[in-house]
C-alpha cells in the first residue's frame, strides 16, 4: 500500500510528546508533514522528541502549552498556526485519568470536585477550546480534526465515573463540531480500548490481561494502530464525518 504524500500539510497534536499522540506525531511526519508537538510548558519529554524526531529528518515543531488554561492554550494555537503558516490536521489527543488505579462507580467518596473539575477542563473542554481557536485556519484550507475519546465514551466504564462522563462528552463534541463546521472541516473520533502506552505500562498485569481475553484479535492496541486510523481520518476518508470509531480489537464485543 502507497502513503499519501503529506508534505506541504501542516498539523499540531496536543498530547504529542508520548503514546498515542507521539504515534501519530511520527506518522503524519514521516508522510512529510510539518507537525506541532503540543506538550506541558517545561516537560522535558516534549523537548526530547522533537530533538529525536528532528535527528531524524523530520519536519516537527515544539507548541508547548496547557491545553486545560483558557487563554494558555488559544495562545498556543494561534503562535503555533502562525509559526507554520497555516493548519491542515488538527488531533485532540491530550487527555488525563486523573487517577492511578480505577474507582468503581459505586465508590462515591472517591469522586470529588476537584477529580471532575480537573477532567472536564483537560479532556472535554479543551477539545472544544482548541477546535474553535484552530477553526478559521482549518476552513481555510478544507483540513479535518480527530479527537481521542474511548471505549469508555461508548459504554464501558473506564477508570471513573467523571472519566467516562469526558468521553462520552467527546463523542458529543465530535458531533456537534462537525456540523457546526461542515462543510469546510470534516470532524471525527476514535475510541481506543486498553492502549500499551506509558499510561498503562504500569498497571497490573492482571488488568492487562483481561483486556487481552476479551480482544478477537489477541493482542494489545498499539499506539501506531491508533496513529493509523487517525491518519486515515485525517487525510482520507472524504465522505466521514461526525462519526466516532472504535478501536479495540473487538473487545467490546465480547
Amino acid at each position: 500500500m502507497t502513503h499519501q504524500d503529506l508534505t506541504g500539510k501542516k498539523a499540531l497534536v496536543t498530547g504529542g510528546a508520548s503514546g498515542i499522540g507521539l504515534a501519530t506525531v511520527t506518522m503524519l511526519a514521516e508522510r512529510g508533514a510539518q507537525v506541532a508537538i503540543n506538550h506541558l510548558e517545561g516537560d522535558p519529554a516534549g523537548a526530547e522528541q522533537v530533538a529525536r524526531l528532528t535527528k531524524a529528518g523530520l519536519n516537527v515543531i515544539s507548541a508547548p502549552g496547557n491545553v486545560a488554561e483558557p487563554g494558555t492554550a488559544e495562545a498556543m494555537v494561534e503562535k503555533t498556526i502562525a509559526k507554520m503558516g497555516g493548519l491542515d490536521y488538527l488531533v485532540n489527543n491530550a487527555g488525563i485519568s486523573g487517577t492511578k488505579d480505577p474507582i468503581p462507580p459505586s465508590n462515591l467518596d472517591e469522586i470529588t470536585e476537584e477529580l471532575w473539575q480537573a477532567l472536564l477542563t483537560t479532556n472535554l473542554i479543551s477539545v472544544f477550546r482548541i477546535s474553535k481557536a484552530a477553526a478559521g485556519a482549518l476552513k481555510a484550507s478544507g483540513g479535518a480534526i480527530v479527537n481521542t475519546a474511548s471505549t469508555s465514551g461508548v459504554g464501558l466504564q473506564g477508570s471513573s465515573t467523571p472519566y467516562a462522563a469526558t468521553k462520552s462528552g467527546v463523542v458529543s463534541v465530535t458531533r456537534s463540531l462537525a456540523r457546526g463546521l461542515a462543510p469546510d472541516v470534516r470532524v471525527n473520533a476514535v475510541a481506543p480500548g486498553q492502549v500499551a502506552t506509558p499510561w498503562t505500562a504500569d498497571w497490573p498485569q492482571e488488568r492487562k490481561q483481561m483486556a487481552l481475553d476479551k480482544s478477537l484479535i489477541k493482542r494489545h492496541v498499539q499506539p501506531e494502530d491508533v496513529a493509523e486510523l487517525i491518519t486515515f481520518l485525517l487525510t482520507g476518508a472524504a465522505m466521514i464525518t461526525g462519526q466516532t470509531i472504535v478501536i479495540d480489537g473487538g473487545m467490546t464485543l465480547s
